[in-house]
């Protein structure tokens, strides 16, 4: 398992080689969230991300653990940046590996869904017009919600 929260920005290709070549894996999945040019209020001048860094790993740790309990996985990184992004800008990374392809398709959507609803970051939209704090979305929780069943 890793985890980073930083301003540092993170290469894709350099994160798929690792997850590529560590334990010998049959599938890797890969996710990675651009910091969109349109928010709630109109077109984005930048975004700013903020957590509480001790506290937003402790849970990533703990939804990656329980990813880890439902599927069995080989390998696990997380990247999320925080400070000021712009449009464009990388803002998180989800890769998995594992044995088989259903596993890693289904963990990293699940961590990637649960990091949308339970690990604490903050979002503020930077439009022409002001500063807009993001609310959590009703979509985030209703995909987070269907692996309750799982």
């Amino acid at each position: 398992m890793y985890i980073r929260i930083g301003e540092q920005d993170f290469d894709i290709k350099e994160e798929y080689q690792f997850l590529s070549k560590a334990d010998q894996p049959g599938a890797v999945v890969t996710f990675s969230g651009l910091v969109r040019p349109h928010g709630e209020h109109g077109a984005l001048l930048a975004m700013e991300l903020e957590c509480y860094p001790g506290m937003a790993e402790a849970s990533i740790a703990a939804i990656i653990s329980e990813a880890e309990q439902q599927w069995p996985l080989k390998v696990v990184r997380v990247i999320h940046r925080i400070g000021r992004l712009q449009p464009g800008d990388n803002i998180v990374f989800v890769g998995v590996s594992a044995s088989h392809r259903a596993a890693a398709f289904a963990a990293a959507e699940f961590i990637m869904d649960y990091l949308k609803t339970r690990a604490p970051f903050w979002k503020k939209e930077i439009t022409a017009d002001g500063e807009y704090w993001v609310e959590q979305k009703q979509k985030d929780e209703q995909a987070a919600g269907r692996w309750q069943a799982v």
